[in-house]
């Protein structure tokens, strides 16, 4: 299969799901939509080993959402830093704010926590935004990570036959 067969089955594929609301199978798989054997939506993020490498511009639609799940994941991350911050160590919402992004940022504390109980927050929060950071670049590299392990299998497989 060529890419030019898979663009124009990617586009068939949309001209089949907008145009007369009909559903068809996954342009890349094959698989029917929403019948039994068909496949999840965690199994449709990447395509497999066996698919051909997907277009520039389908690689740069899920790189644009995987960004915007790390965002997310950071503002998460951020409102607890704030929500803690504010009604655990008692700091206005801006102090607060500062507080979570610094320590988000792996900057460390900037206000004077007072409180056994904030102390604790802020070393729970510090440990809890070391997973997020390394969460966050896991999700942002996913996508480039992928493409390059799946052009070496086919790279490999050229090589095969």
């Amino acid at each position: 299969m060529e890419v030019g067969d898979v663009n124009q089955d990617i586009f068939d594929h949309i001209i089949a799901v907008r145009g007369n609301g009909v559903q068809s199978s996954h342009p890349i798989s094959g698989a029917p939509h929403g019948e039994a054997g068909a496949r999840g939506w965690w199994q449709t993020m990447f395509e497999s080993r066996t698919e051909p490498l997907a277009p520039r511009h389908v690689f740069l639609r899920r790189a644009v959402k995987f960004l915007g799940l790390a965002g997310w994941v950071i503002g998460a991350a951020l409102a607890i830093g704030v929500l803690g911050y504010h009604s655990i160590a008692g700091f206005g919402w801006i102090d607060s704010l500062l507080n979570a992004s610094m320590i988000l940022g792996g900057m460390g504390p900037v206000g004077e926590l007072s409180s056994n109980a904030a102390k604790v927050f802020a070393s729970l929060y510090a440990l809890f935004s070391g997973l997020v950071f390394i969460s966050v670049i896991g999700i942002v590299l996913a996508p480039a990570a992928h493409r390059a392990l799946h052009r070496f299998h086919l790279n490999e497989d050229d090589r095969e036959s």
